[in-house]
């Protein structure tokens, strides 16, 4: 086995177009093509229900019927947004959680609602998935408004604040405005985008260090650009942090995915046959650190 997928969407039905020409999310047979192609062994899905990020809101239940059609290929979390069940930082969010758990779902997210971190209805989900036991997936903004993703400021103050309340609590960190942080920037640019170079003495690699149960989902053109705009870094980074950094994807669009590779399977394969990660390092980011997150 080479790959597990740390961050994924899928869809049963076709999903109406988010640009002329372009499907948000692939189906089930598009997941199962781009994964044989790139050696991906299972997938996790999550399930888009933040009315933020998606045109089609997507249920739990939906998901779980995709992973018992393939329960050798995906691997099904739950999502929960933060203003369910009465839009209120008092909700019994554990008591869902613990129903989707019993269903067969590892994990929550991905967390999409456009919320400060420190809201206390985020809060109060974060305190629910520690609770029974799940980690959390989520999507940092640099904003609000117009915008998805829970919002953090620059050198991500409400990232780490909730580190300290929920220890037990693994944070499977994604998007640009986390990845940027894992070298030193100006202004506010670099949080939107996929900036090139890299100054050591970033957030990200400071609170790694400091907060075991911080992860780093390594999906999408983040978390490939956050490895591959310093080779020679990420090496490093690869080597110090390989019990908390995982393989994914994030294949949102499949038109896009089937004209051009995928970059972070190949990057990886070319790091290690050349020797700059050993195999045990790939081993563990490519998909022993899945394993044992999961318990697969």
């Amino acid at each position: 086995m080479k790959f597990i997928d740390i961050h994924a969407h899928c869809y049963a039905h076709v999903q109406m177009e988010f640009r002329p020409g372009q499907h948000l999310f692939p189906q089930e047979a598009d997941m199962l093509e781009f994964y044989d192609l790139h050696g991906v062994e299972k997938g996790v899905l999550l399930p888009a229900c933040n009315v933020e990020n998606t045109l089609g809101v997507q249920s739990n239940e939906e998901v779980l019927e995709i992973c018992a059609r393939h329960p050798d290929r995906f691997i099904p979390f739950c999502n929960i947004d933060p203003r369910a069940f009465f839009n209120s930082p008092r909700s019994r969010l554990d008591d869902i959680l613990r129903w989707y758990q019993d269903k067969g779902c590892k994990g929550v997210g991905e967390v999409c609602a456009n919320l400060n971190f420190l809201d206390p209805r985020v809060q109060n989900l974060f305190a629910a998935a520690e609770k029974v036991g799940f980690p959390l997936t989520f999507h940092i903004s640099p904003f609000q408004d117009y915008a998805y993703g829970l919002v953090d400021e620059a050198g991500l103050p409400g990232l780490e604040e909730s580190l300290k309340r929920f220890p037990k609590l693994n944070f499977l960190a994604h998007s640009q405005a986390f990845w940027c942080e894992i070298g030193r920037y100006e202004g506010q640019e670099p949080r939107f985008g996929y900036p090139t170079g890299l100054a050591d003495g970033g957030r990200v690699a400071e609170l790694m260090r400091k907060y075991p149960n911080l992860k780093g989902d390594l999906s999408a053109g983040s978390g490939c650009n956050a490895l591959s705009r310093d080779r020679a870094h990420a090496a490093r980074f690869l080597r110090e942090f390989q019990d908390q950094l995982f393989f994914g994807l994030d294949i949102c669009v499949p038109e896009t995915e089937r004209e051009k590779p995928h970059e972070l399977p190949k990057f990886l394969v070319d790091m290690c046959a050349k020797g700059e990660i050993p195999e045990t390092v790939f081993r563990k980011v490519g998909h022993e650190n899945a394993i044992a997150l999961l318990s697969l």
